[in-house]
């Protein structure tokens, strides 16, 4: 049986490992995990019946089942289909195959300034209990929660972000979204996560920052008007309670990779 297998068998089996990893990994942040392992069971299962003992009458059975299972899988888990596709075809390791065969980047790159000026902000923010939400663009597109609020195009500064939070502004009860080195719009709308396993402490700025961190490859910061305590969000994990020199490190990473 074993004789038999050869290099494409390994690539195809490595593939499929592949893929099931990416699921796993998307289902596992929108807290349908269990139901993963449900579909897993399912397929080896099939694949026994149909493959190895050839059932016929409950393999054709199991057949139907997987063909009907796969649009009502794609009717149910849409949304995080489309996270899964979009992760796929803007994740950064591909990058990998185009700066093979470059010179290697120093370890110690220029930190953007504006970061210092986010940091700054938070902290300021952090001692007066000031809340605000603050998303950072990577990759992908965020023109569709962009229009959700005010088109600013401003520079970067630790006093404007600080004004727009302030609890009088109109704004401060949005998110504001940072890309290209400017503060493209304030007072955003974002997605809010669902996921089950969110600490109940955890208000909808933190919900938020952990929605649009799902969708999308960006990064976001929020600071709690309860507790004053930072928080970073990204790919749909939130650190709590974090530093300013914390801070400083997670958004230079996410800016470097």
């Amino acid at each position: 049986m074993f004789a038999s297998i050869g290099l494409k068998d390994i690539i195809d089996i490595f593939l499929v490992a592949v893929i099931l990893y990416y699921v796993y990994r998307v289902m596992r942040v929108s807290g349908t995990i269990k139901i993963f392992g449900g579909i897993i069971a399912f397929i080896v299962v099939w694949i026994f019946v149909s493959r190895v003992i050839e059932m016929r009458l409950l393999g054709s059975i199991m057949d139907k089942l997987v063909n009907v299972g796969v649009i009502i899988l794609v009717i149910l888990f849409q949304d995080d289909i489309r996270i899964f596709l979009s992760e796929l075809g803007s994740h950064k390791s591909w990058k990998k195959f185009t700066t093979f065969f470059k010179a290697k980047k120093t370890e110690v790159e220029e930190l953007p300034e504006y970061v210092m000026h986010i940091v700054y902000a938070c902290k300021n923010m952090s001692q007066s209990k000031t809340g605000a939400l603050i998303v950072i663009k990577q990759d992908m597109p965020l023109v569709k929660y962009e229009s959700t609020g005010e088109k600013i195009n401003a520079d970067i500064e630790s006093r404007l972000i600080e004004t727009i939070f302030y609890k009088g502004t109109p704004l401060h009860d949005g998110a504001i979204i940072i890309g290209d080195g400017k503060i493209v719009a304030a007072g955003c709308i974002l997605p809010v996560s669902h996921a089950p396993n969110i600490p109940r402490e955890l208000g909808l700025r933190h919900r938020s920052a952990l929605g649009i961190t799902q969708e999308t490859d960006a990064v976001a910061v929020v600071v709690s008007e309860e507790r004053g305590e930072i928080s970073f969000a990204k790919n749909g994990k939130i650190s709590r309670n974090i530093s300013t020199q914390g801070l400083e490190r997670l958004l230079s990473i996410s800016k470097n990779k």
